[in-house]
């Protein structure tokens, strides 16, 4: 029957598989899914689809980390679970052949995307789950009762360059005041909304990401990102489209500021 592999997988996608047609794929993956806005809005991009593309990789990195790929009892084929789903709520699967390019060093070769219910998929007795990001539900709910310490001296000499155009030229003062006003908004707007918190999966771990309005009260100019122990700590902030590509991995995030 077939089982989970049992080895260490590479951690990168590409030294998993071989996909020459990536874009394409990607594309077409993105036409098989659900709906959703998988371009940035905020950043120049010089490809399609950026945040799928990230998504595809980056899951694979936790699906390797899980080692739930599915292999058929030959060693022909295998599959993984792309956590995505079709517009009426079918699981979408990544399925691989085994790579007849002697010259290529990896052992798989991507094959198609695939519904549940395609004849494709039948070649696996057993379907592996999604990647899991998180154990205790409680990680991506805000905590209000919680101290929040912020460095933000830190978070503007370390991301400057991520500040809006009309602000890049303020002073380092003029900006932690700005910045000291943002956050304790919205210490003020989580209390009254825990979803204003958006929980993102990064280096192994959840953080919380909160909205950093400087210019305008009705719009979010980056994110403010969050570690938790015992209290909250802050020491960086986010572009708007680097956080959607973080928190995207988890699920997709509410529209009420994070927007790609």
């Amino acid at each position: 029957m077939d089982t989970l592999t049992p080895y260490d997988l590479p951690e990168a996608f590409f030294n998993f598989a071989l996909m020459p047609k990536f874009d394409e794929n990607i594309e077409a993956l993105a036409q098989m899914a659900e709906p959703e806005e998988w371009d940035y809005k905020n950043t120049p991009q010089t490809t399609q689809k950026p945040i799928l593309k990230n998504y595809i990789r980056y899951t694979y990195k936790k699906i390797a980390e899980e080692k739930k790929v599915a292999v058929t009892k030959d060693e022909k084929f295998a599959c993984w679970n792309t956590g995505l789903i079709t517009p009426h709520q079918e699981p979408i699967y990544i399925l691989f052949e085994e790579n007849k390019f002697q010259d290529r060093q990896s052992y798989w070769h991507f094959w198609k995307f695939a519904r549940r219910g395609q004849w494709e998929v039948n070649k696996f007795l057993s379907l592996p789950e999604m990647a899991h990001y998180f154990d205790d539900p409680a990680s991506l709910v805000y905590d209000t009762r919680k101290e929040l310490r912020a460095n933000i001296e830190h978070i503007i000499a370390d991301n400057r360059e991520r500040f809006p155009d009309s602000l890049k030229g303020q002073t380092d003062f003029a900006l932690q005041n700005l910045v000291t006003g943002a956050i304790n908004t919205v210490k003020e707007r989580v209390k009254r909304n825990y979803k204003t918190a958006i929980p993102q999966y990064y280096s192994g771990s959840i953080q919380l990401l909160l909205p950093l309005s400087l210019t305008d009260p009705s719009k979010a100019d980056l994110a403010l990102v969050e570690r938790f122990h015992e209290f909250y700590r802050a020491s960086t902030c986010l572009t708007l489209d680097m956080a959607y590509n973080n928190a995207r991995q988890l699920a997709r995030p509410d529209r009420d500021w994070l927007q790609p």
